[in-house]
């Protein structure tokens, strides 16, 4: 087995391509992504489990999900799934977007990711590319503070109006510090 700490050749990269077919295809995606917009567009390219995953910014991800929507090789013309991320740790990219498309005629999924800062967590909107990525949008404005540009109705989806924080920032303690009906002895710690 490889050691996935190395980097291999090119020749190496090429012949594990043409002997895996998930990696020839995602291959064939990456080229399309690097001939539509360029080799600058995406950072971070990798395949976890088979899935091509891709990093880009805020600025271009409007542009990269209609020309992969209007593609008519791959016809990636469904939004699986549009998600919010909080990695507090990462400084001014603590706030991120997590966008799947698929393909139904291929069977192809892509993961593309854009990361910004919490300072400003400023995204344009999707709904006018995918209906689906209205309520999407909103779960992602509701539960981590994403503000869409260009939402047609923009408000919280699950929780009250009148919240004032965003609920799956980690932004609170998991657990009460203060709470004596538990011991540790029973968890393990």
């Amino acid at each position: 087995m490889a050691d996935p700490t190395k980097e291999e050749s090119p020749a190496a990269q090429e012949a594990a391509v043409a002997e895996d077919p998930i990696k020839a295809q995602n291959a064939k995606i990456l080229d399309l992504l690097h001939r539509l917009f360029g080799h600058t567009a995406f950072t971070d390219v990798h395949e976890p489990y088979g899935m091509l995953t891709v990093t880009t910014t805020r600025e271009r991800i409007h542009d990269i999900v209609a020309g992969l929507q209007q593609d008519q090789e791959f016809k990636f013309h469904f939004l699986t799934t549009m998600c919010g991320i909080h990695y507090p740790d990462h400084k001014d990219r603590e706030l991120g977007m997590i966008y799947m498309l698929h393909s139904l005629v291929h069977n192809i999924r892509l993961r593309i990711k854009i990361f910004f800062p919490i300072a400003d967590p400023v995204v344009p909107t999707l709904t006018d590319l995918y209906n689906a990525a209205n309520w999407m949008e909103r779960e992602a404005y509701d539960f981590y503070g994403v503000i869409f540009t260009g939402h047609p109705n923009l408000i919280r989806i699950l929780n009250v109006e009148d919240m004032d924080y965003h609920p799956m920032r980690k932004e609170y303690p998991l657990e009460d510090g203060t709470r004596e009906d538990k011991t540790d002895l029973f968890f393990g710690r």
